[in-house]
Parts: C-alpha cells; sequence; structure tokens
C-alpha cells in the first residue's frame, strides 16, 4: 500500500474525481475548492465568499461537478471550469449531501433545521420534499430503480425515496447509531454508524445488517461501495480508512497522521482510493490489496 500526500489547504472535505481525471475536494474553512491535476499539480478556485462553506462535492446529471454550500447554495463547475451557484428553496436551509438522480436531476438534502430533500431537473424545475421534523437529512446517493437512499442522522433512520419524490424510513437496530455517509449498488447501500462505531448495509428489500468495527470509538462518517460489493469508509476519530468485504469484514486499512480528521473519499477508475484529510491534505492511496475471489 503506498499513500501519496498532496498539500491542499485546511479544511479538505469532500472529494470528487473528474472525467479528465483531476481530483477536486473542497476547503470548508477557506471557502475554496482545491484541484489536483493528474500529473499532481494542485491549483485553487477562491469562491465568491470566504465563509460560504463548501462540503460536500458530487457529479451531476449535467457532466458538472456540484457541491454543497453552508450559506444556503448550490455551487457548480462546469466542464470549462467556470464557476457558479444557484439558492435552494428553502432559504434557510443548509445543503450538504447531493447526488444526480431519477429523472436525470441533481437532489440534495437540507440540513439547518429545514428538513427536506431536493431536485433540480435538467429542464429547471425545482421542488422539495419534507422529511419528519428534526431528522436532519445527511448524505444522499442513488438507489436501484429510479429510487435514492438518504442517512436521517437524527432520526437514527435510512430514507427511501422514488423519483416522484415519495419518501419512506426504516429504522435502525441500534438506538442513536448516528448515520452519515451512504452509498449504493443495484443489490445493498452501504453506510457509517458515527456514534456507534459501525457500518450497516440495507438491502433493497429494507433489511438491515450492521457491522460493528474493531475500534467502536473511531466515528466512521464517508462510505464508498466497492466493485466487488464491499466498501470504503473513513474512520474520523481514527485517522485512517478501512476496507469491508461483501459480508462486513475489515480486510485492509490505510493509516494516515495522527489526528488527520479523514472525510470525504472516492474510488477512481484503477480502484486506487482518494482520501480528503481535514487537516489540509489529498491522500491518494495505491497499491491496495487485491480482495480474493469470491466463490
Amino acid at each position: 500500500m503506498r499513500i501519496t500526500e498532496y498539500d491542499v489547504g485546511a479544511g479538505a472535505y469532500g472529494v470528487a474525481i473528474a472525467r479528465d481525471g483531476a481530483v477536486w475536494t473542497t476547503l470548508v474553512e477557506r471557502g475554496e475548492l482545491a484541484r489536483v491535476a493528474p500529473d499532481g499539480t494542485v491549483s485553487h478556485v477562491r469562491l465568491d465568499a470566504g465563509d460560504c462553506r463548501p462540503m460536500v462535492l458530487a457529479h451531476g446529471p449535467d457532466a458538472a461537478l456540484w457541491f454543497s454550500r453552508g450559506d444556503g447554495l448550490l455551487g457548480r463547475v462546469a466542464p470549462d471550469g467556470d464557476v457558479s451557484s444557484r439558492p435552494t428553496l428553502t432559504a434557510e436551509g443548509a445543503p450538504y449531501g447531493l447526488c444526480a438522480g431519477p429523472g436525470r436531476a441533481l437532489w440534495y438534502t437540507l440540513l439547518g433545521g429545514a428538513d427536506r430533500i431536493g431536485r433540480i431537473a435538467e429542464d429547471g424545475r425545482h421542488d422539495e420534499f419534507g422529511v419528519p421534523p428534526g431528522s436532519m437529512p445527511s448524505i444522499i446517493c442513488p438507489g436501484p430503480a429510479d429510487t435514492l437512499w438518504v442517512t436521517l442522522n437524527q432520526a437514527n433512520a435510512i430514507a427511501r425515496v422514488t423519483a416522484d419524490g415519495t419518501i419512506t424510513t426504516r429504522g435502525l437496530p441500534t438506538a442513536d447509531a448516528g448515520p452519515v455517509g451512504i452509498d449504493a449498488n443495484r443489490d445493498a447501500a452501504w453506510f457509517a454508524e458515527i456514534n456507534a462505531g459501525q457500518v450497516g448495509r440495507i438491502a433493497a428489500d429494507g433489511t438491515i445488517a450492521e457491522f460493528p468495527l474493531p475500534d467502536r470509538t473511531s466515528r466512521p462518517h464517508a462510505v464508498a461501495v466497492t466493485a466487488d460489493g464491499g466498501c470504503w469508509v473513513t474512520l474520523w476519530a481514527a485517522s485512517s480508512a478501512v476496507r469491508l468485504s461483501p459480508e462486513g469484514e475489515v480486510t485492509a486499512e490505510a493509516r494516515f497522521r495522527p489526528g488527520a480528521e479523514p472525510h470525504g473519499l472516492a474510488i477512481a477508475a484503477d480502484a486506487s482510493l482518494w482520501v480528503a484529510l481535514e487537516t489540509g491534505i489529498l491522500a491518494h492511496i495505491e497499491d491496495l490489496p487485491v480482495p480474493a475471489a469470491r466463490p
């Protein structure tokens, strides 16, 4: 396992890999985006407000990269590099999770007491749908058959959202688990239980399994599903990222410097891993162990 560190600036949080192979991260504390080019060159984009708190990055349905901002706006990086933003419908909400989803739309969550899930369609139509008050919808990701999965952090539940905005919820077996990160393939979604020190998996039929991590105080945060049906998870308090097999067993660990505070992560086309460390590093993990073939 080989780790290469790129100094991008304090507050590195979200991660996304662009079509040209460049890796982007948000710098929450600086109101900037950072870009690591395929040749390793680091550049920065200053946003229009230093206190806008850019957070989660995701591919949109329009070949652009989108990112959430703590000031109530959604940011967009066009393929030509132009950066713009647009407001959400609920002005007092703070966008957090976002992804491309059903209807060739950008879907997002709103924190800050707004407790809503939003959708911006390609034709410009903009809708928002309420979740139970106090739920704190966090990360959102595509699911099977034109659905989405959403972690409801304060409701201790996972929500399923259909293309028309219908929302159903499934409570977690562990009380006060605090689900945050989530990612899915066709069969299931993996999610991080930050308070419980566990990783969970919800199947398409709603069945939930939970897998305790070796260090229950590690504060798992972000999740990325792997090609074999397992996942990588960042462990914020343990300064590491671990890989889980499809059966929920920890099979690999990438360790960072103490206090690195790993947050977002993304898996590249070559199966290498990129992780944002809030202390100011974008880490590239290569030469990862190859998972054993499944029988």
